[in-house]
C-alpha cells in the first residue's frame, strides 16, 4: 500500500511548484482504482489478482480505472476520494483536483479555467466480464434538476487491453426506430417482474477492437465486455433502465439515483429523460461511430498520431482524445494546443523527465509510471517522447472542452 504522505489542500502550492519544476510541466499521477457493486470485473486492467476486492467484497470489484480525474464517483459507502487522481511528488501526493485549484491557468489553460473553475472531463478504462445495464446519463437540463451536471461520453477499445472478448462484446445502443414511449414505459412498469424487456426494443452492435462511439446523454446503452477507453464528461449520473442482467437483479433506485425524489415513481417522468430523436435515430451507427483517423501534422519521424475520440455533441466540442504511437528508437516533441491525461498501453520510454513504463501487474496503493498529466503549459511548449524500448510506444491522452481548431467530424473516416 501507499505510504506517502497525502498534502491537505492548503498546503499544496510549494509542493505543486516543485512538481511542475521537476516534471517541467508534466506531472506523475497514480492509480486510481474505482469499484462498482453492481457489476464483474472484467480482470483485464493490470490489477493484481488478490486485489480485485481491495475496498471489501461489499464494495463489489473493482473494473474501473479512472485517468487524470477530477470527478467524484458517485458510488455507495465511497471512500471520500473516490475517483479522485493523485499527484505523486518527493515522497508526497495531492489530488490533481486541489492542484488545479491551486493553479489551474497554469495546468489547464486560462480559458478552460475562467469558464469551468475545474478540470471538466475524465476518462477510464471501463473492464467488464459481461454486459452491463441499458441505461443512459443524463442531460445537461435534466442533471440540473438534481444539482449534478450532464454526461456525454466515448469508447475506443483499445487492442492491448483486449486479449479476450469476455462473455459478450456486443453493445445495445439506442431503440430500435419505430419504438414509442408507451412501450419503453411498459418495461418500466413491469420491473418487478424479472427481465423487463427493454433490451427487446434496442439494437445490438458488435464491437470492433481499435475503433469507438461517440455516446450523448439521454441516450440508452448497454456496454458489452471489451475493455473499454472513455473520455467524457466529469460527471457520474446515470439511470438503469433494465431490470435484470444475467440473472442479476438491478435495483429501481439505480434508474431514478439522478432524479428529483419526488419523480422516483413517475414513469412518464422517467422516459422523459430519454433524448427521443437520438435514441431512435435511423442511422445511429453512421451518426455516432468512430474509427481512427491519421493526424499527418501530429505524425513523422517513426511517430503516428491518430484521432480515436471526434466530433461533436449538440455542436459542442466537449471532449477528444488520440494515440501516439512511437516506433523503436524514435523521438517526437508532442505539442498540443491544450492539457491532456495521458495513458501508457503499451511499450517504455520517457516524456520529458518521466520514465514512461506499461506494467504487467499492478497491486492495489502501488504507484506506476504509466499515468502523466500534461499540463496547458507543457502541452503549448511541447514535450519530447522517446521509445526506449524494442517494441512499440503507445500512449492514449485525452482533453477537455473547446481544445482543437481541427477536430473531426463524426463520419469523416470514411473520407
Amino acid at each position: 500500500m501507499v505510504t506517502s504522505k497525502i498534502v491537505s489542500k492548503d498546503n499544496v502550492g510549494s509542493l505543486l511548484n516543485r512538481a511542475l519544476d521537476a516534471g517541467q510541466g508534466l506531472l506523475r499521477l497514480t492509480p486510481t482504482w474505482v469499484p462498482r457493486s453492481f457489476l464483474h470485473p472484467g480482470k483485464r486492467i493490470k490489477l493484481a489478482p488478490t486485489d480485485w476486492y481491495a475496498y471489501g467484497a461489499h464494495r463489489g470489484g473493482i473494473d474501473e480505472r479512472w485517468f487524470a480525474s477530477t470527478t467524484e464517483a458517485a458510488n455507495e459507502n465511497r471512500t471520500p476520494d473516490e475517483g479522485l487522481s493523485y499527484v505523486a511528488c518527493e515522497g508526497q501526493r495531492f489530488t490533481l483536483r486541489d492542484a488545479v485549484a491551486e493553479a489551474g491557468p497554469r495546468l489547464i489553460g486560462k480559458t478552460m479555467h475562467e469558464q469551468y473553475q475545474r478540470w471538466p472531463v475524465y476518462s477510464k478504462f471501463f473492464d467488464n466480464m459481461g454486459p452491463i445495464p441499458h441505461h443512459m446519463h443524463q442531460r445537461f437540463e435534466d442533471a440540473r434538476l438534481v444539482g449534478q451536471e450532464g454526461k456525454p461520453e466515448s469508447y475506443y477499445f483499445p487492442p492491448q487491453l483486449n486479449n479476450v472478448d469476455n462473455n459478450f462484446a456486443y453493445t445495445f445502443m439506442g431503440l430500435e426506430p419505430g419504438t414509442t414511449k408507451e412501450q419503453v414505459r411498459q418495461c418500466l412498469a413491469d420491473w418487478h417482474k424479472g427481465d423487463n424487456g427493454i433490451l427487446d426494443l434496442s439494437r445490438a452492435y458488435r464491437l470492433k477492437r481499435g475503433t469507438g462511439w461517440l455516446i450523448p446523454p439521454g441516450v440508452l446503452h448497454a456496454p458489452g465486455s471489451l475493455c473499454t477507453y472513455e473520455p467524457q464528461w466529469g460527471s457520474d449520473v446515470f439511470g438503469m433502465y433494465q431490470s435484470l442482467v444475467e440473472g442479476r437483479e438491478v435495483p429501481w433506485s439505480l434508474l431514478v439515483k439522478d432524479m428529483p425524489p419526488e419523480k422516483h415513481r413517475d414513469l412518464d417522468f422517467i422516459v422523459g429523460q430519454l433524448d427521443w430523436e437520438k435514441n431512435v435515430d435511423t442511422h445511429f451507427k453512421e451518426h455516432n461511430y468512430l474509427e481512427p483517423i491519421v493526424d499527418a501534422g501530429g505524425s513523422g519521424g517513426g511517430a503516428t498520431d491518430r484521432w480515436i475520440v471526434y466530433g461533436t455533441v449538440d455542436g459542442r466540442q466537449l471532449f477528444s482524445a488520440k494515440e501516439l504511437t512511437l516506433a523503436p528508437g524514435a523521438k517526437h516533441t508532442l505539442k498540443d494546443p491544450g492539457a491532456s491525461g495521458w495513458i501508457t498501453v503499451q511499450g517504455r520510454g520517457r516524456m520529458g523527465k518521466l520514465n514512461l513504463q506499461t506494467p504487467a501487474m499492478i497491486h492495489f496503493g502501488e504507484e506506476t509510471e504509466d499515468e502523466v498529466f500534461v499540463t496547458h503549459e507543457a502541452a503549448t511548449a511541447g514535450v519530447e517522447i522517446e521509445n526506449t524500448g524494442s517494441e512499440p510506444l503507445v500512449g492514449l491522452r485525452y482533453f477537455g472542452p473547446d481544445v482543437h481548431r481541427n477536430l473531426p467530424k463524426v463520419g469523416d473516416y470514411l473520407k
